[in-house]
């Protein structure tokens, strides 16, 4: 028996690579995993993966930013797979540009994907887990939040506003039985992170620069984080919300 055997968990953006990870390992300790994501082909192919090696999968196609697909999606998974014990919030985009670079249309998507999309989520889920008097939500921000990044100014500003309505909705609910925390990854090599560094004018030397500034000495995995997520997700974090985590090798450190 998994740590999660009997759960139902959604994971937004679960085909990419934080997301895949996450579900992943959320599979293999148990879960009934909805992987939820825009790309409904890349989602059949993870949740048929997962379902390969016993686990209960579920591929949802969920667009975060708009109301309506995110309430289909909450629905379907309810009547597959049961009431949803997890939610991770974890799509995301990112451009990156200087602010003065950026079009009013960037800031419109940024603030679609990264801070309005778990708004939609928080709003369809929330509900059913007060009902319950339980539930666990766990968000993806970013070290951007905490320490700002050139070149993501809007995405920056749209995952600080993430953890301080955590922070919020972790204290309104908490008396529901609802925990809600936060993790910050730092640089990690995922799709995005690639687009980022070919975008840069030399990719090797911003490479190098990175892995120079993290102390434990290279770019975060997408394996690096489902251990944090899974962490704040279990019964060992049931007296643990409202609070922020970064994985990023020691690049950040907050106190």
């Amino acid at each position: 028996m998994g740590r999660f055997s009997g759960r139902t968990v959604v994971v937004t953006g679960g085909a990419g690579g934080i997301g895949g990870a996450t579900c992943a390992r959320f599979a293999a300790e148990g879960a009934r995993v909805a992987v939820c994501d825009r790309d409904l082909a890349a989602a059949e192919r993870m949740a048929a993966s997962l379902s390969a090696q016993g686990a209960t999968a579920l591929a949802v196609h969920c667009d975060i930013t708009v109301g309506d697909s995110v309430d289909s999606a909450v629905h379907t998974v309810e009547a597959s797979l049961g009431p949803i014990d997890v939610l991770v919030n974890n799509a995301g985009w990112d451009v990156f540009k200087p602010f003065v670079k950026t079009t009013p249309e960037d800031w419109a998507r940024l603030i679609a994907v990264n801070l309005t999309g778990a708004l939609h989520m928080h709003r369809a889920v929330l509900p059913l887990m007060a009902a319950r008097q339980s539930g666990r939500i766990v968000n993806i921000a970013s070290d951007a939040a905490r320490v700002g990044s050139s070149g993501e100014a809007v995405y920056a500003a749209c995952k600080g506003g993430l953890v301080s309505f955590s922070k919020t909705i972790a204290r309104e609910h908490a008396r529901h039985g609802i925990t809600v925390n936060v993790v910050c990854p730092g640089p990690t090599d995922t799709a995005l992170f690639a687009e980022y560094r070919e975008g840069a004018g030399n990719p090797e030397k911003l490479m190098q620069a990175f892995t120079r500034s993290i102390p434990l000495g290279r770019i975060g995995q997408p394996a690096d984080l489902p251990g944090t997520i899974l962490y704040f997700a279990s019964d060992d974090a049931a007296y643990v919300t409202g609070q922020v985590l970064s994985v990023s090798g020691g690049l950040t450190m907050n106190g």
